[in-house]
């Protein structure tokens, strides 16, 4: 794996959420480990409890997630609370046609996504404000690294990920979901409501597309 993840702290998320989107509180012992369908129903039930776990159990995944396609802390921390809110609030039109890990697996890509293109929007906007006289605002450091890669890795690292904001979307959420967060192409195929074989092809796809762009790095570390 490029970098190892970044572990967040406790429950302060989940209470922030709780706070806003107080409801019914039905009580579900959460002292023994639950099973999904027990999770779930928990949280249907708008369990105080079932949503801290939930918290608990995905926080790293989806704010390593956001992280990898925002490259900015504070957008993937923001948008990880958005990820969380948008669960807490559809939950119950979730229809259970895939793991719940897979459901918000597809809430933080889109979420990221969308805020993305927001901040590329922005950052249109602020270079033709420049053009007028006005001073530009950037929407990330251009040496920003992630937090997890190793000192002796950033080098390659920054190349690498340069190289894969430049792919397309879909190809680059590929990517990111199979190498960088260790999904598997079955678990990348769910998330994106594509078949297997369409994963197999984003993936050949990106691999060739980094190869063109990184071919001494290429050399050099794990693509393939």
């Amino acid at each position: 794996m490029l970098y190892r993840p970044i572990k967040r702290g406790g429950n302060e998320e989940a209470q922030k959420l709780l706070n806003q989107n107080r409801e019914d509180n039905t009580s579900f012992n959460l002292d023994q480990p639950l099973t999904e369908q027990t999770l779930l129903l928990a949280l249907r039930n708008r369990s105080e409890e079932a949503f801290r776990q939930l918290v608990e159990d995905y926080k790293d995944k989806v704010y390593n997630t956001c992280l990898s396609l925002l490259k900015n802390e504070e957008e993937a921390e923001e948008s990880a609370q958005d990820v969380f809110m948008e669960v807490y609030r559809s939950v119950e039109s979730f229809r259970a046609e895939a793991k719940l890990s897979t459901w918000i697996y597809r809430i933080a890509t889109t979420k990221s996504l969308e805020k993305l293109r927001r901040m590329k929007a922005k950052k249109r906007f602020a270079w033709m404000r420049s053009l007028s006289g006005g001073v530009a605002q950037g929407f990330q450091p251009a040496d920003w690294m992630h937090p997890g890669v190793a000192m002796e890795q950033q080098e390659n690292a920054k190349a690498l990920l340069a190289a894969i904001d430049k792919l397309s979307d879909n190809q680059r959420l590929a990517f990111t979901l199979h190498k960088l967060e260790g999904l598997s192409y079955e678990e990348v195929a769910q998330v994106l409501q594509v078949s297997v074989s369409s994963v197999e092809s984003l993936m050949f796809r990106a691999r060739q597309n980094l190869k063109k762009q990184l071919r001494n790095f290429y050399e050099k570390n794990m693509i393939d």
